[in-house]
């Protein structure tokens, strides 16, 4: 399907990362220009939006003031909306071989289609570098609790504080795998497979399979090294506990003595 838009030789991309997860169910399908991904005219000029279940929005040939606007009545649809949108662009040409060379994608025309596979790459591209900075700042704080256990052999930390570090890494494992489906292709590659070239062109430029792969390791190596804090830190509770106990025990041997003392001595 060939669009209308307002340069049919050129147009710019733009990639919001506008919150936690964006609900689509209150799109009219009659509206739309696809389902999946959902697919909506914006503005006067021929502009193109392809949302995102999870909180991301792309935009092709949309100028700023319409932009504004579309972004404004997404904003009630927002789960946990971010105050400043992670963004990325890329330019988009007609004409040449398709693919891309020096960050500018080249496609024979500005279909439907086309748009979808490009949009699907650059909001997996977001989504990665939302998470890469997640989980960059959460290496700094880890760190912390690492050399205290190297240098003193103990964690003074909270073992709840450590779970909650756990939970943070699983809950972003499942908005990888589960909203965002880094790992899966556009469903566009199902019905039109000629476009399968395109999109391994754009997996290559973002380096999608390389950064999930770290990610990946990363998020792996922080769920072991959190995990192996908490359980020295429930060690270290369950030996405090157990010399409660021994105290309590003493305590209640010397009051039997004394008691047993005083009798003998009366």
């Amino acid at each position: 399907m060939k669009l209308e838009l307002r340069d049919t030789t050129k147009c710019r991309a733009r990639s919001l990362l506008l919150g936690d997860r964006l609900d689509l169910r209150s799109f009219k399908i009659a509206e739309c220009l696809s389902t999946t991904p959902l697919t909506l005219r914006v503005g006067d000029e021929g502009g193109v939006a392809v949302l995102f279940r999870y909180g991301v929005a792309v935009l092709f040939g949309v100028d700023g003031a319409a932009e504004g606007e579309f972004i404004s009545g997404l904003r009630p649809l927002l789960t946990n909306a971010y105050p400043t949108p992670e963004t990325e662009e890329l330019e988009i040409r007609c004409g040449g071989a398709t693919g891309v060379q020096s960050g500018v994608v080249s496609v024979e025309d500005l279909t439907l289609e086309n748009l979808q596979v490009i949009a699907d790459a650059l909001s997996k591209s977001l989504v990665l570098s939302l998470y890469e900075n997640r989980v960059k700042g959460e290496f700094d704080r880890i760190e912390p609790f690492a050399l205290e256990l190297a240098h003193r052999g103990r964690v003074s930390g909270e073992s709840r504080l450590l779970l909650a570090k756990i939970g943070s890494m699983m809950l972003i494992e499942h908005r990888m795998v589960g909203r965002a489906e880094i790992g899966d292709k556009p469903e566009a590659l199902w019905d039109h497979p000629r476009l399968e070239g395109l999109y391994a062109s754009l997996e290559d430029e973002f380096e999608l399979r390389e950064r999930q792969s770290a990610l990946d390791r990363k998020l792996g190596l922080i769920s072991d090294t959190v995990r192996t804090l908490a359980e020295v830190w429930d060690k270290k509770q369950l030996h405090k506990m157990e010399w409660y106990v021994i105290g309590l025990i003493a305590l209640e041997i010397a009051i039997s003595l004394f008691e047993l003392g005083d009798r003998l001595y009366r």
